[in-house]
């Protein structure tokens, strides 16, 4: 596997026994030891390839740090199960090797000795960016075990041509190029995308679920979304924080008005995490340096606390 940092020191915070946080519920592990736990969180603190601007390599530390201060409880699930912390990814090579430079030999290094191997255990892989152009490596090693849909919770469609390399807005094309068998996008704004774009997603079978439409019902936007998913072997799930409103989430590389509210996402969020063919889930583009009171990597935390809520509810 890639370098990998030392693992996160959880703990809980509060002084109330009766308090149950995922400070005390997620641990610190070794790989081999993946197989045992239900999920398995990963950091990924890397932000080269953002198109505007940076500040989501600080992601990984502050979402756990905000994590394990939230509560289990979930009014309408069971708490959470096994969460086991495999630290945060790096790039380390043979003697002589070079490291990878470039954003795609990143992307490789990463699907070649980190993503792949995290995808072969048993539990699911929660990764925690980062920015967008980490999904590629995050998901497409899913293509080789079957048909794959994703579902990308982002306020752009993120399929833009692959110039001088990937950046943050081109995993979704580099996924399709791969064989991705289906996309949809909850969340996408008006006057945030180009048209041709749009028709790339179009003329491919990909569903488009706009925020306008998210606001009217999230349970039908959700429904929307899982349809274009059809009968695929492999569900992928990432949320891009730019997906909210700017007023909750500041702190992201293009934030921008007219998004969703926390609620919405918690919901729609929940709904695709309990499909029991989810493979994986992410979270990217969350920013701490950006932020405005902690508002966007509080949302980011949640966001990951109501994904495994959904997840686990399944399992069990």
């Amino acid at each position: 596997m890639s370098y990998r940092e030392p693992a996160f020191e959880w703990t809980a915070p509060s002084s109330d026994p009766n308090d149950r946080q995922f400070g005390d519920v997620v641990e610190s592990i070794e790989f081999a030891d993946a197989d045992d736990y239900d999920a398995v969180i990963v950091g990924e603190p890397f932000d080269d390839a953002v198109i505007g601007r940076t500040g989501a390599a600080e992601g990984p530390t502050a979402i756990r740090e905000r994590l394990a201060a939230t509560k289990t409880h979930h009014f309408d699930a069971d708490p959470v199960g096994s969460i086991g912390d495999l630290g945060d990814l790096g790039f380390a090579g043979d003697a002589g090797d070079p490291l990878p430079e470039t954003v795609a030999e990143k992307q490789d290094h990463l699907q070649r000795f980190a993503t792949r191997k995290i995808h072969a255990s048993d539990a699911l892989p929660v990764f925690l960016g980062g920015d967008n152009s980490l999904t590629y490596p995050n998901a497409a090693p899913l293509l080789d075990r079957g048909s794959l849909g994703v579902v990308n919770f982002d306020a752009h469609l993120d399929v833009r041509e692959v110039r001088d390399g990937p950046t943050s807005g081109t995993p979704y094309r580099q996924l399709f190029e791969a064989g991705l068998d289906a996309y949809a996008c909850i969340g996408a704004r008006h006057f945030e995308t180009s048209s041709a774009y749009a028709d790339y997603v179009d003329e491919r079978g990909g569903e488009v679920v706009t925020a306008e439409e998210v606001g009217e019902d999230p349970v039908v936007a959700a429904e929307l979304a899982m349809d274009a998913m059809g009968d695929l072997d492999a569900l992928y799930v990432s949320v891009d924080l730019d997906v909210l409103d700017e007023s909750a989430a500041p702190g992201v590389s293009a934030p921008t008005p007219g998004g969703l509210s926390t609620r919405e996402l918690y919901r729609a969020v929940r709904l695709m995490a309990s499909d029991d063919r989810l493979a994986g889930f992410e979270i990217v583009e969350c920013a701490p340096p950006l932020d405005r009171g902690g508002r966007t990597v509080d949302a980011a935390a949640r966001a990951v606390a109501h994904g495994l809520a959904g997840y686990l509810e399944v399992e069990r």
